[in-house]
């Protein structure tokens, strides 16, 4: 099994020395901490992907293949989750970023059937929508895809998600489209895709998880509590109780998380200066929230009203060692991009939380677009270091793959030769193979190399 135990070590003493002198809270003139890591970037021949020495990748899917089920692979490859299925074999559940405007970088090749199972239509014409999810299961002891497929479809701008301990994949519309607005039903939901089943999934929207423009989702496994982000500005970030445990669909109650002391304020983004400083630990509180399914729109404003602390653009959310950390693309004094960390209550969602209560730290903040520019998907390496996905398109566009030590240095992993972003990055089961989505024209990636040869 992959470790997570590097980052759930020596982050409150000696090996956060050096992250809080870096700079990270302070002038966005210095830069934070880098390291060479793996070792220098050596060129690809192919112009794709540039890797350290040792490491190579093989594409393993690429835009207009055909799918096993009559179908082609669709373009914008974003979120995906990797979840086992055997000793040998993965299922790669990977979302499809499509709006009713992409009509020509669907899945289907020209009408789709009638019949079928779909959220949502185009109202002019009654076709799909084409967001989704596609399948693909592969043999990583053999480095061999068996089949990939069509398991969602209807939705729109399926941005990340999260997998879960029971098998499944939470894909999370990043669009908030109401009925009536070109498409017949609303949109803004969380919906769940079983890795083991194949073909089309039935499109059941998790409502209770709440409406607003979702980004990604990591369910703890000691509580079966999801945990949520948010693509906005000015986002909250959001648990769910749920009523069963590996039971969404029944229901729950959603909460947005709130520092504990009312003086910490409401504000992580550090826009105006260091209100949260790097390594600082807040207590937090949760607060309840009604009204989930918000058609107007307003969780986040009802939320940050009633205490929820503001973040800059929730993005990839990952559980490490009873822990989680997420990407906050925007925050930070240069607006580079933070690392968020949230260690749960032991008694995580009960009364008696309380009187031990989880707590919120921000765990790196890039002042320096060198090292870290605009952190979306991440992901835990299996020597327990972070891989961050980089989502940014200023001139010339340059997004890389940024791994992350527990002590919060930051080094380059990777470096994409096309212009577009790497996302979806998950590991296999064993560790190793990490696979990691080239966003458009799609291309999913197979690499491979000597991931524990490197584990300051």
């Amino acid at each position: 099994m992959l470790t997570r135990r590097g980052f759930n070590v020596g982050l409150t003493s000696s090996a956060f020395a050096g992250l809080a002198l870096s700079g990270c809270a302070t002038a966005p003139a210095e830069a934070v901490r880098t390291i060479t890591g793996y070792g220098p970037l050596v060129p690809d021949p192919a112009r794709l992907l540039d890797l350290p020495q040792g490491f190579s990748y093989r594409i393993v899917s690429s835009l207009g293949d055909a799918m096993d089920d009559g179908n082609i692979v669709p373009d914008r490859a974003d979120g995906m989750g990797a979840i086992r299925l055997d000793d040998r074999r993965v299922a790669l559940v990977r979302n499809h970023e499509l709006h009713t405007r992409h009509r020509d970088k669907g899945p289907f090749r020209g009408a789709a059937p009638r019949d079928v199972a779909t959220y949502d239509r185009v109202a002019a014409d009654g076709q799909p929508l084409l967001g989704g999810t596609t399948t693909l299961v592969y043999d990583y002891r053999a480095g061999r895809l068996e089949t990939q497929y069509l398991s969602l479809v209807g939705t729109i701008n399926n941005c990340a998600g999260g997998t879960t301990p029971w098998g499944s994949w939470l894909t999370c519309e990043e669009d908030v489209t109401r009925a009536g607005s070109g498409v017949a039903r609303d949109h803004g939901w969380v919906f769940e895709v079983p890795a083991a089943r194949p073909g089309l999934t039935p499109p059941v929207p998790l409502k209770a998880l709440g409406r607003f423009k979702h980004e990604a989702a990591a369910v703890d496994p000691r509580t079966g509590i999801v945990y949520l982000t948010e693509d906005r500005e000015d986002s909250l970030f959001y648990r769910f109780l749920p009523e069963s445990r590996g039971q969404l669909a029944r229901g729950g109650r959603l909460q947005a998380l709130a520092y504990r002391d009312p003086a910490a304020g409401s504000d992580s983004r550090n826009w105006s200066g260091a209100d949260l400083p790097v390594q600082q630990w807040r207590d937090a509180r949760w607060i309840d929230l009604d009204n989930v399914e918000a058609p107007e729109d307003d969780l986040r404003e009802r939320g940050h009203a009633a205490g929820g602390v503001l973040f800059a653009r929730g993005e990839g959310i990952h559980f490490g060692d009873g822990e989680l950390y997420f990407c906050c693309t925007s925050g930070g004094v240069a607006k580079l991009g933070q690392v968020m960390r949230y260690r749960p209550s032991r008694f995580e969602g009960q009364p008696t939380e309380r009187s031990e209560p989880g707590k919120l730290q921000l765990f790196v903040e890039s002042n320096d677009a060198a090292a870290l520019n605009y952190g979306d998907n991440l992901t835990v390496a299996p020597n327990g270091h972070l891989i961050i996905c980089e989502d940014q398109y200023t001139k010339p566009v340059e997004n890389h793959l940024r791994g992350i030590t527990p002590a919060g240095a930051l080094y380059d992993f990777a470096r994409l030769r096309e212009q577009t972003e790497l996302a979806g990055a998950c590991f296999s089961p064993d560790g190793r193979t990490m696979f990691v989505n080239v966003y458009s024209p799609t291309k999913t990636l197979a690499i491979t190399g000597p991931w524990s040869a490197f584990r300051a």
